[in-house]
């Protein structure tokens, strides 16, 4: 189909399918609480999943109870996928969760610095206490960030710990996940 056919200049299809939001990210359960002082910032999440499917997901975060978002994630990629986020009011979100599928994820969300990088560590509470998890956004598949000693081993690509497993598949404990490092 051709640009001009949907009703786009061609050059804005062109920027809309090249200048997609990218999440490159890797993610490691956490041993120990030796990031805790390196700690920059924290935020209080709550979240939930509207829809998801194999390689889509769409979800709504209240962030301190002060802002929310809607997000749509797509790909199948264990590192990159596309995603889309837009702020949403407070009530709407809250309405939404209400209809979200499986468990509300409670956690708390850590900034810490680490050598050019910034990780972000989920500390969970309510149904999935006691599991922290570290990741790490990227600019590119390629980038290597050194990884702190606190990390434990690395679930990149373990569908079991995806916010979208933990909130979705709650209770049907099909994939043994260990809260383990």
């Amino acid at each position: 189909m051709k640009c001009l056919e949907i009703g786009l200049p061609c050059g804005d299809r062109h920027k809309r399918f090249t200048d997609m939001a990218k999440e490159i990210e890797r993610k490691f359960l956490v041993r120990g609480d030796g990031w805790r002082s390196a700690a920059e910032s924290k935020s209080v999440l709550r979240q939930g999943y509207i829809a998801s499917m194999d390689d889509r997901s769409v979800r709504v975060r209240i962030l301190d109870g002060r802002k929310a978002r809607l997000t749509i994630k797509i790909g199948r990629s264990a590192i990159t996928r596309d995603e889309f986020e837009y702020d949403i009011p407070i009530a709407d979100a809250e309405e939404l969760l209400q209809s979200a599928i499986g468990v509300v994820i409670e956690k708390t969300r850590y900034r810490v610095p680490h050598q050019g990088f910034v990780w972000e560590v989920d500390v969970f509470a309510g149904e999935h206490r006691g599991l922290v998890i570290a990741e790490v956004e990227m600019t590119a598949e390629t980038d290597k960030p050194v990884l702190p000693t606190w990390l434990g081993r690395e679930v990149t690509g373990d569908f079991r710990y995806s916010n979208q497993a933990l909130a979705t598949e709650y209770g049907h404990d099909r994939h043994g996940l260990s809260h383990s490092a």
